[in-house]
């Protein structure tokens, strides 16, 4: 009975230090964290000359996110309503995110750029999960250049590659009906 006793106070300190780690993480996004990414990810755009804007969402506090994201225009494509009259599809251009998780960890995803009523958007990719002192301008670089090498693949799509999918998870036969991909 003695080792079982051992193993389980083990694991409460165990998970008595994963949450004061969730405390110290929260602590850490608040006094400098979400400030030095939106810094790096600003002196990024800078030097590449990247149009995108970086952008903090705190609607909940302890899950906020910092979002670089390239915007959103007109597809170019539009629904003719009437003679005079045009519907335009909004294309969102894809973002890369840095958001808290509840444990105060850093989650990095990238949202793939899409074109809304055109058919499904492509979940977002993660990237990877991090502590607050694990984030270092090397894996910024690497984010970013993961990124734009993704919506530049998505922006680029053709048929030269027939396992390669734009994003929205479906294709127009020659009919023009919808053939789904998978």
């Amino acid at each position: 009975m003695e080792t079982e006793l051992f193993n389980l106070q083990r694991k409460v300190r165990q998970y008595e230090e994963v949450l004061q780690n969730t405390q110290e993480y929260r602590k850490s996004w608040h006094e400098h964290t979400r400030n030095d990414i939106q810094k790096t990810l600003q002196r990024m755009i800078e030097h590449t000359g990247l149009k995108a804007t970086v952008e903090l969402r705190s609607d909940i506090e302890n899950l906020e996110a910092i979002v670089l994201s390239l915007g959103q225009a007109k597809s170019g494509m539009y629904q003719k309503v009437s003679d005079d009259v045009q519907r335009h599809l909004i294309k969102h251009n894809g973002s890369l995110v840095y958001q808290q998780l509840f444990n105060g960890k850093i989650i990095v995803l990238l949202n793939y750029p899409f074109i809304e009523n055109y058919g499904k958007p492509r979940p977002p990719k993660t990237i990877a999960i991090y502590r607050p002192e694990e984030l270092r301008e090397p894996y910024f670089i690497r984010h970013m250049e993961e990124f734009v090498q993704e919506v530049t693949n998505w922006e680029d799509y053709d048929d030269d590659e027939p396992n390669k999918r734009i994003g929205f998870q479906l294709n127009f036969g020659a009919n023009g009906g919808e053939t789904p991909t998978e």
